[in-house]
C-alpha cells in the first residue's frame, strides 16, 4: 500500500554538517542544528528525536532512539550554490549547474542605470547590508529624496526597500517587476524581493508586505510534473514564490513559523483537494540563522518540535509526511552570515512506511523528488533516487 497525500516540510536552513566542498564556500566544519544544541547547552526535541534525527548526526540532548518510529536519514546537495532557491528547486528534482549570482560589492552601475532609466525612479545604496540597518541608515534619505533604497545579501537577491508612505505597495511590487524583467541572462538573480516599510527616522519597521519575485525554473520540476497529471498542490509560506507561483493549485501566505505550522495543521484535518502540501517554516533562517542567534535558533527548533508533536496525531491513515530542509545556516559560524553549504536532514513517516529504516547518505536532493514522483507514479527523469521501496 502507498500513499494518498504527501506533507513535505522544509525547515528552512537547518543543516546537519558541512558537505565535503563546503570549504570552497567558506563553510568548512558549518554543522547547523550540531553546533547549535551545543552552544545552547543541548536540545529538547523527543518528537524529532523519535522520528531519528538523532541517529543521523550527533546532537546533544538528542540521542539516537533505539526504535525510531521515522526513516530517517541525510541529503547532500548537487547544485552549485547554497541558497533558498537552489535547495528547493533539487528538493523538487531540478539542480542548478553553476550558483545564481550573487554582488559582494553591489551591483554595476550599468545595470542599475538601466533599471532607472526603464523604471524613471533614482537610488541609493547598492550595498551589500542587512535590511533592518540600511533603512535605519538611509531612510531618512529615501524619505526626502524618493529615491529607492536598492541592497543586496550573500544571497543571490535584488532588493528594493521603499516606506509605504512614498510609494504605495503596488508600486513598489510594479517596480520589482520591471526590475525581474531587467535582472536576465548573466544577471539572473534568484529573487527580486520588494522591503516595504513605515515608521519615522530611528523607528522604522518592516511591514508584512513583502514579496519575492523569483527566477522561473528553466525546466519542469515535480510541481509541474504532477500539476500536468491533474494533482493538487497546495503551497504554504514561501514555496509559492520560490518556483515564481509555477506548479501549485492554491497557496497559503505565512509570516512566521507559527502560522506555517497552522495552515500545516490545517491542511491535514481537512483538506481533500490536494494530494500534497509543500511548505517552508522560514523562521529559522529569516530571524536566527543569518543573524547568527543562536538562543533564538534553539528556541526555534524546541518549538517546532512541540508543533511537531502535535502534527503526528492528526496525520490521516494514507498521509506521508517528510521533513527536511533546503540548505544550512550555522548561527555560530561568524566568518560570516551568509547560509553555509551543508547536508540537510531526511525524516519520514507514515502509518503504511516502515519504521527504523536508515536511508545512508543519500546523493542529491532530489530523491525526494523521484520518491514523490513514484509514489504518485509521475513520468520523470529527475537524477536521483527514489527511496520508496525503502520505506513501504
Amino acid at each position: 500500500m502507498s500513499f494518498e497525500r504527501i506533507i513535505l516540510i522544509i525547515i528552512d536552513a537547518c543543516g546537519v554538517g558541512a558537505l565535503p566542498d563546503a570549504a570552497d564556500y567558506g563553510d568548512a566544519g558549518s554543522a547547523t542544528i550540531p553546533h547549535t544544541a551545543e552552544s545552547a547547552g543541548g536540545l529538547n526535541l523527543p518528537n524529532c528525536q523519535k522520528l531519528g534525527l538523532g541517529n543521523i548526526i550527533e546532537i546533544e540532548g538528542v540521542p539516537p532512539a533505539d526504535a525510531p518510529i521515522g526513516c530517517f536519514g541525510k541529503m547532500a546537495s548537487q547544485s552549485a550554490g547554497k541558497d533558498s532557491i537552489s535547495g528547493h528547486w533539487e528538493i523538487c528534482g531540478l539542480a542548478l549547474g553553476k550558483p545564481l549570482p550573487t554582488y559582494p560589492h553591489g551591483f554595476p552601475l550599468s545595470l542599475v542605470t538601466e533599471f532607472e532609466r526603464r523604471s524613471g525612479v533614482a537610488t541609493i545604496g547598492n550595498v551589500t547590508a542587512s535590511g533592518t540597518e540600511i533603512i535605519e541608515r538611509l531612510g531618512r534619505e529615501h524619505m526626502e529624496t524618493g529615491a529607492l533604497i536598492l541592497y543586496t545579501s550573500a544571497d543571490s537577491v535584488w532588493q528594493m526597500a521603499a516606506h509605504e508612505d512614498i510609494y504605495s505597495l503596488e508600486r513598489q511590487y510594479e517596480l520589482c517587476r520591471i526590475s525581474r524583467q531587467l535582472l536576465s541572462g548573466e544577471h539572473s538573480v534568484g529573487r527580486v524581493i520588494a522591503r516595504p516599510f513605515i515608521g519615522t527616522p530611528g523607528k522604522f519597521t518592516r511591514t508584512t508586505g513583502r514579496r519575492d519575485f523569483s527566477l522561473v525554473p528553466p525546466s519542469d520540476t515535480l510541481l509541474d510534473s504532477m500539476t500536468k497529471q491533474g494533482l493538487g498542490i497546495k503551497a504554504i509560506g514561501k514555496t509559492w514564490d520560490l518556483f515564481a507561483q509555477r506548479g501549485f493549485s492554491s497557496h497559503v501566505k505565512t509570516y512566521n513559523n507559527a502560522e506555517g505550522v497552522e495552515a500545516i495543521a490545517d491542511f491535514i484535518e481537512k483538506d481533500t483537494q490536494h494530494e500534497m502540501a509543500f511548505a517552508n517554516l522560514v523562521d529559522f533562517d529569516m530571524l536566527w540563522g543569518h543573524r547568527r542567534d543562536v538562543q533564538g535558533f534553539a528556541a526555534g527548533l524546541e518549538a517546532f518540535d512541540q508543533d511537531l508533536g502535535k502534527l503526528l496525531p492528526l496525520l490521516h491513515e494514507d498521509d506521508l509526511l517528510i521533513i527536511t530542509a533546503d540548505h544550512g545556516c550555522d548561527p555560530t559560524y561568524i566568518k560570516h552570515t551568509d547560509h553555509t553549504r551543508e547536508y540537510v536532514p531526511l525524516l519520514i513517516y507514515g502509518r503504511h512506511a516502515k519504521s527504523g529504516v536508515n536511508l545512508g547518505t543519500r546523493a542529491t536532493f532530489a530523491d525526494v523528488a523521484c520518491t514523490i514522483g513514484d509514489i504518485f507514479k509521475v513520468e520523470h527523469k529527475y537524477i536521483g533516487q527514489s527511496f520508496l521501496q525503502d520505506i513501504l
